[in-house]
């Protein structure tokens, strides 16, 4: 989807409706659960036209059906490809599922046992994984209700959807006495390149018209919680927390890419953990947010991908404290690996910190974008209204 300013929203909201419309290491997430206190591109997401009819109000339980399986309900990924039109195509029997569209383009793909999926090539985290019965791939059913259905077909889901942002809040991680991570021999500290990246993407957003808050300006320590409440006080429309990841020296050279954490809807296990634990049957405030967060962070992961050529470590799920008590779509991106020489000199240099700058940059206009069209601007119709009114 091309991108586009928020000034120029409005004006674009009309063009677009006439347009149609998808495993963290245990190291990385034990740093999710705590509240991190240490701290080939894919195509965007359709947008089928909201000139067309309105989805019918269907109960959740008969728009997918489902069944039990290993103590969770399932759905049949069949039922998936029925309701978007899409034709089941087996790469291994039994084993590896591609659902194609009427122009040959694979739109999901499932494996048996695996709990992330793809989704127009953008590798999705889910919190069961896929599973056989008689022959047939399933997915949780939370999966479907909370991530795939939301990437499939946001219009369905318009009347719960914001309006796009224009209020932003940049959460530049850690700072202060935390250093976040850290590459010793490159004399790199997280602290100092989230606020830089933080900085260049607040002149990028401000050219583009939409207003701009960070949560610290300076190298200075902002608790967890403080930085939900700076976005709730400011009535921020997103939220946007900046890291960068580490590895254990075992693993450290060998990993490199992106990832992008949105919060992890209720009842749902966050990606990287392998059972329940005490919040995962809490509904936190982050939680109300749960279908916006999910097109937010799609948009987000896929432009870090295709403006970096960097490796796909997956869109995940977490419970991070700053995702937890958002009031407003969040999400939290770990751009690069400082653990890793070859990514941490790039990160080390401006111009690559401009490019993170530019793709979270890039993938905020395509979330924009995309609510545009589901929302289009009252002044559009009374402006329309008056043309015709004129004309006759």
């Amino acid at each position: 989807m091309a991108r586009l300013h928020a000034r120029s929203l409005l004006a674009s909201a009309a063009v677009l409706m006439l347009t149609g419309g998808c495993t963290a290491p245990a190291s990385a997430q034990n740093r999710a659960e705590a509240g991190r206190t240490i701290a080939a591109p894919a195509a965007a997401v359709p947008v089928p036209s909201p000139s067309a009819p309105p989805p019918a109000a269907v109960p959740v339980s008969r728009l997918w059906p489902s069944k039990r399986l290993y103590n969770t309900d399932y759905v049949d990924v069949q039922a998936i490809a029925e309701r978007y039109g899409l034709k089941p195509v087996w790469v291994t029997s039994g084993r590896i599922l591609q659902l194609v569209d009427g122009r040959g383009r694979v739109r999901l793909k499932f494996e048996d046992r695996d709990r992330d999926f793809y989704c127009d090539g953008l590798r999705v985290f889910m919190g069961e994984p896929v599973v056989i019965d008689k022959g047939r791939l399933h997915v949780g059913k939370i999966d479907v209700i909370k991530t795939i259905a939301p990437l499939m077909r946001p219009a369905d889901f318009a009347g719960q959807l914001p309006a796009p942002p224009r209020l932003i809040v940049l959460d530049p991680g850690h700072g202060g006495n935390d250093p976040g991570n850290q590459n010793a021999g490159l004399r790199l500290d997280e602290k100092h390149m989230t606020l830089d990246v933080a900085l260049r993407l607040r002149k990028l957003l401000e050219t583009r018209g939409y207003k701009v808050l960070l949560t610290r300006t300076d190298d200075r320590r902002v608790e967890l919680e403080e930085r939900d409440r700076i976005a709730a006080r400011a009535k921020a429309d997103l939220f946007l927390s900046i890291h960068f990841n580490s590895l254990p020296a075992t693993a450290a050279g060998r990993v490199t890419g992106s990832e992008t954490y949105v919060m992890t809807p209720q009842f749902m296990l966050s990606s990287g953990t392998e059972k329940k634990d005490p919040m995962t049957d809490v509904a936190f405030p982050g939680n109300r947010q749960d279908l916006a967060n999910t097109v937010l962070g799609y948009h987000l992961h896929r432009q870090l991908l295709a403006d970096l050529k960097t490796s796909d470590r997956g869109y995940k799920r977490a419970r991070f404290v700053v995702l937890r008590f958002a009031e407003c779509p969040a999400a939290l991106i770990e751009a690069a690996y400082l653990s890793n020489n070859l990514e941490a000199r790039k990160v080390a240099t401006p111009e690559y910190r401009q490019r993170i700058a530019g793709a979270i940059a890039g993938g905020i206009d395509d979330y924009a974008a995309a609510l545009a069209a589901l929302h289009p601007p009252a002044s559009l119709s009374v402006e329309t209204h008056a043309s015709s009114a004129s004309s006759r």
